[in-house]
């Protein structure tokens, strides 16, 4: 029973951990509040243990966001509450009176949050970051894995002639992310 236990908890904190990574500055990072509630300590206390320890976090391991990208970051948060309304409330909708964080948010990228193993140190954080890393590891793979299925694909479209041009144009659009379209609301005149 606790095998089972366990493990059901390994699949929804890697679920959770994957909501959780953002892709800013072409990297993926994971904010300094959601990694705070992943150890479970305070956000203030996580990032004052990493100005503690600046030198092991270069700009490449973290950084600030700018105001531009935190407007960004709030519109794809209500964005996503917006088509799921069960989720819990997130912090910055309970900031709406005005508009603006107290304290802008420190981005770590995988290094950084790799690093933080040496700054947060409990057993917690410990198992945390080893979660943390298979996520990471997996959504590498799964990337790796689409570029080499895509290139696959085009090696055997060169390679047989033109017959199976509209299969392997019908396998590409499969491959390529759905593209939403507004429906236009109202009655439409039939042509």
């Amino acid at each position: 029973m606790t095998k089972k236990s366990s493990a059901s908890t390994n699949i929804s904190s890697s679920e959770i951990i994957e909501n959780k990574i953002l892709f800013l500055r072409n990297h993926k990072v994971m904010l300094d509040k959601d990694l705070a509630l992943l150890y479970g300590v305070e956000t203030k206390a996580l990032n004052q243990a990493v100005k503690r320890n600046l030198e092991r976090f270069p700009k490449d391991f973290m950084f600030q966001m700018t105001k531009e990208e935190i407007k960004i970051w709030r519109s794809q948060i209500l964005t996503s509450e917006k088509a799921n309304p069960a989720s819990s409330r997130s912090q910055i909708v309970t900031l709406k009176r005005g508009h603006n964080l107290k304290y802008v948010p420190y981005a770590f990228t995988e290094q950084g949050i790799a690093m933080l193993s040496s700054v947060l140190k409990s057993k917690r954080a410990i198992q945390v970051n080893i979660q943390i890393m298979r996520t990471f590891t997996k959504l590498r793979e799964l990337m790796s894995t689409h570029k080499q299925l895509r290139q696959k694909i085009e090696m055997m479209e060169n390679k047989y002639d033109h017959q199976f041009k509209i299969v392997f144009e019908a396998i590409k659009k499969l491959l390529e992310p759905p593209i939403k379209s507004k429906n236009k609301i109202g009655f439409h005149k039939p042509q």
